[in-house]
């Protein structure tokens, strides 16, 4: 494929915007795979050029959140290696089944996040009473995120925020705090399974990845500055966006 210097400048403008959005509220995905496929990079390069890409702003996002104190490592390593097994097993299997047959599963799992969030009359700072105990969501809940994101992607962080609300009781700022290391440690995982594949482009890969620092900077500098609020409607929003992608794709909206 033709990389010009214009489809690089557009791909790295792609890339901040992704990584603020991503930040926030997940879904970055959304934004950079539709952009590299439109930009002609076949579908299972641009999942791969996509982990590339993502794996450093939310290595940054990460980053941040740790200096910032907001990420405890012993809390979270337990729940991060569980989390990057799952997606090694996801993007294993990647590479031999077409990811069609998740055109169903998709739609439905975002309506359930997006009514969760719409709906719910708890999610508040202050987070609520756990309904499953830590053991059983390392094991089950975070693995099966994982998976997902190394079998596609998009959404993985608005997931793992949701699987923290829902099912931990935590508040929705703690939730998407823990998603960023969760996020990171599921896109290392893919990111090494598609370099041994040779499954990336890494020019346009690196040029975005110079982008999801930027919007990840910004991202997570400003996640402590807005309204709970706010980024419940954000994920909303996403998921809806997400929604609405995957239903012109599979032709249910003319």
């Amino acid at each position: 494929m033709q990389i010009s210097i214009e489809l690089l400048g557009v791909l790295f403008v792609v890339a901040i915007i992704a990584g603020f959005v991503d930040t926030l509220a997940g879904g970055g995905g959304l934004i950079t795979v539709p952009s590299l496929i439109l930009a002609g990079v076949p579908s299972i390069m641009a999942l791969g050029t996509n982990k590339l890409q993502g794996c450093i702003g939310t290595a940054t996002a990460t980053l941040i959140m740790f200096r910032k104190g907001k990420i405890q490592w012993a809390a979270l390593k337990a729940a991060m290696l569980y989390a990057f097994v799952g997606a090694v097993f996801g993007t294993l299997v990647l590479q031999f089944i077409p990811s069609a047959a998740l055109n169903f599963i998709v739609p439905a799992v975002l309506l359930i996040i997006a009514g969760y969030f719409i709906f719910s009359s708890h999610i508040s700072m202050s987070g609520s009473r756990p309904r499953m105990g830590e053991a059983a969501f390392h094991k089950a809940v975070i693995p099966t995120i994982g998976f997902y994101d190394g079998f596609f992607g998009p959404g993985t962080g608005s997931f793992f925020s949701l699987a923290g609300v829902a099912l931990r009781g935590q508040s929705l700022l703690d939730a998407t705090v823990s998603a960023k290391a969760l996020n990171f440690s599921t896109n290392v995982a893919s990111l090494i399974v598609f370099i041994f594949a040779a499954k990336i482009v890494w020019s346009i890969g690196l040029v975005m990845m110079a982008g999801q620092v930027i919007g990840a900077w910004l991202g997570a500098h400003s996640l402590f500055r807005i309204p709970t609020q706010f980024l419940r409607l954000l994920i909303v929003a996403v998921c809806l966006a997400m929604l609405v992608k995957y239903s012109v794709q599979m032709g249910w909206l003319a």
